[in-house]
């Protein structure tokens, strides 16, 4: 309780603050044993009954969260070298279906070219339940 308290008499409940003195007083007070959060409140000003002005995205923040993804591309011929060179980790195809059809999973996401869908298809229910299927809609 002590901690707290000393952290709430360095916060002015009056005043807004702008970003940099947010992140600085966040700094000065005295740190948890957790992992600790931000929430972040923003006013857009658009009224979500319209809809020319619903507000449906998502935004990468600068820094990102630290966390390195590991990509499998599932591609044949040319296309298995374009995804190496742009950074995927994993990039083939019928070699993957066997790892992924005895249970390999360790990857974060995992992108097919069209021509691959229907034969990636028969992994459904190993990857589906891992969110791991790639969508056309989702940009994988």
């Amino acid at each position: 309780m002590k901690r707290v308290t000393e952290n709430l008499n360095k916060i002015d409940r009056e005043k807004l603050y702008d970003t940099n003195e947010a992140i600085d007083l966040l700094i000065e007070c005295q740190p948890v044993k957790f992992d600790q959060t931000i929430d972040i409140a923003i006013n857009l000003g658009v009224d979500p009954r319209h809809a020319d002005q619903a507000v449906r995205n998502h935004v990468v923040l600068p820094n990102g969260t630290g966390k390195e993804l590991s990509v499998l591309v599932i591609a044949q011929g040319d296309s298995v070298n374009e995804a190496l060179e742009a950074g995927a980790d994993y990039a083939g195809s019928d070699e993957y279906f066997e790892k992924i059809k005895s249970g390999w999973t360790d990857v974060d996401v995992i992108i097919a070219t069209p021509d691959m869908m229907p034969a990636l298809g028969k992994f459904g229910k190993i990857l589906g339940p891992k969110k791991l299927m790639p969508n056309p809609k989702s940009g994988t």
